[in-house]
């Protein structure tokens, strides 16, 4: 059977920071999700001086993908390449580099490469990975230009917990199936869960506020059963800039703990906008915090009764 065709690509950028500070945060997939819009989530198998493997959850062309990939690091020539170990359809093969250089007055160069084999060679398939490779890339230096010319951007996390006298099982099921949540919680006005692959969910929400309003977000959901769900949104509401967040579900001796967990950051551009010629950041950040804080809680307390209802009920 013939080798499908190998097809290259080669995305650059300049951008006002030292190639160390740049490079650092190549290196540290872990903040990635903070820092590319099309990462979701990053979970590192294993790592050392040389080299690690990681597991990524990202969009392509709007679709979201999970792939594992080894990394090997030149920290002396400034570069990382990588390759996927394991694919998704429709890319056969992927791997790249990530290229650092030293420019004038202070400025670094960095260069994206990829080369991809498309799944049998097809045609529609090659333009359909070109697209994705070409809007990530883009999207990717744009976000690391934004990363290392304003490192003062500030995130903010905060977490919200209940204890639930019922089975860990119980609450994440309640958690998986948010495409039951328009139901169960008086906040959600309306949902659309996609999942073509098992436990990666691509979530449209239309969330009511207390004053009545509606607005509509769109997340990609990774689920670790029974104790994990982390999810990024891709479209936030107008104050956010940036939203990912976590529910972790722990047992603790006959009881379980569950745990909703956010990273947000303030779209400063937006402030005045949303809240009036006298708006603050600050105010903007106080007004995230309770409403996020807020719909948690109402969760939360959801899946608590949830889970409590089936103690002792039997098999359903």
């Amino acid at each position: 059977m013939a080798t499908s065709a190998i097809h290259e690509t080669e995305h650059q950028i300049t951008v006002s920071a030292e190639p160390a500070a740049v490079y650092a945060v190549l290196a540290d997939a872990g903040t990635w999700p903070a820092v590319f819009p099309p990462t979701v989530h990053v979970e590192l198998l294993s790592h050392d001086d040389h080299e690690e493997r990681i597991r990524i959850w990202a969009t392509a062309n709007g679709k979201p993908k999970g792939w594992t990939s080894r990394r090997e690091f030149d920290r002396e020539r400034l570069r990382i390449r990588f390759r996927q170990e394991k694919s998704s359809h429709p890319v056969a093969a992927m791997g790249g580099e990530w290229i650092v250089e030293p420019g004038s007055r202070g400025s670094t160069r960095v260069r994206l490469t990829h080369d991809f084999r498309a799944a049998d060679d097809d045609s529609a398939s090659v333009r359909w990975i070109t697209n994705a490779v070409n809007r990530n890339s883009e999207a990717e230096l744009a976000a690391l230009r934004r990363a290392v010319e304003s490192p003062g951007d500030r995130l903010m996390t905060f977490e919200d917990s209940v204890t639930v006298r019922g089975s860990a099982a119980g609450v994440y099921e309640f958690l998986h199936r948010a495409d039951l949540w328009h139901e169960r919680l008086t906040h959600v006005a309306a949902i659309t869960v996609t999942e073509e692959t098992p436990n990666l969910q691509l979530m449209e929400m239309e969330t009511r506020s207390r004053d009545g309003s509606t607005h509509t977000t769109t997340s990609v959901r990774v689920c670790f059963p029974d104790h994990l769900i982390v999810y990024k949104q891709l479209r936030t509401p107008p104050l956010l800039s940036l939203h990912t967040g976590r529910w972790t579900v722990r047992p603790d001796g006959d009881r379980t703990v569950v745990t909703s967990a956010h990273t947000v950051g303030i779209a400063a551009d937006r402030v005045t906008d949303v809240l009036g010629a006298q708006g603050t950041v600050a105010q903007a950040r106080d007004l995230a915090r309770k409403a996020l804080s807020g719909n948690s809680m109402l969760t939360l307390n959801a899946a608590k009764d949830y889970a409590e209802s089936r103690v002792g009920a039997g098999p359903r």
